[in-house]
């Protein structure tokens, strides 16, 4: 879609006119790495390559007028049918516009992201987080490891594919006098699950239901 054909659509989504004329700006701004500008809840969402995503970020966060000099989340999504499985999703905020600005970046599996931590300090540990849950790697990052998980943890856990159950459990050792890590082993009880609810067994009387009775 064109950017005439993206002011069109905005326009007749009834888009106010700062925002309109922000979106613009950014159009301008990040140019030739712009997949994608759209207007989404009253919020612009810029689709950019992954390996642009540093430069954009540098040149949201240092121009005058868009000035989006905080990064207020930093996360990712995980879509294993898609051919580029993952999309980073970077949340900006302009304390000089009152504005908020998500970035997107597809990724594919295995695929480094560059580390935002030299452009946002914010991204330190969400860029850890996004590591241990995800197993996205990021290049230049300074201490990139587990942040959620324990140490030895073997696998991604907001994966799609991971299993609920997990890989593996801890419990202390009366025997050993330590925590150890085992394979995950559920009883049949906690594998079968019935779905009665409890309240429909129940054939207690309600008070009042008896005068209610009387009086049919």
């Amino acid at each position: 879609m064109t950017d005439a054909a993206n002011t069109e659509a905005d326009n007749a989504a009834g888009v106010d006119a700062p925002l309109q004329a922000m979106q613009e700006h950014l159009r301008q701004l990040v140019g030739g790495s712009l997949i994608e500008s759209r207007v989404v809840q009253g919020q612009i969402v810029l689709e950019v390559a992954v390996a642009a995503i540093q430069q954009t970020l540098v040149a949201l966060r240092d121009d005058q007028h868009a000035a989006f000099n905080q990064l207020s989340d930093l996360t990712a999504v995980d879509y294993p049918e898609r051919p580029e499985r993952f999309e980073m999703i970077y949340q900006l905020l302009s304390m000089k516009n009152n504005m908020r600005l998500r970035v997107c970046a597809a990724v594919g599996e295995g695929q480094a992201v560059p580390s935002m931590t030299a452009v946002y300090s914010a991204a330190n540990w969400a860029e850890r987080e996004v590591w241990d849950m995800f197993g996205i790697f990021f290049a230049g990052h300074p201490d990139l490891r587990r942040l959620l998980t324990d140490y030895g943890f073997e696998g991604h856990p907001l994966r799609k594919d991971f299993p609920l159950t997990g890989h593996v459990e801890v419990r202390y050792d009366d025997t050993q006098r330590r925590v150890v890590n085992e394979p995950v082993s559920l009883v049949q009880e906690f594998r079968d699950f019935d779905f009665l609810s409890p309240w429909e067994g129940m054939q207690a009387q309600i008070p009042g239901d008896e005068k209610a009775g009387k009086d049919g």
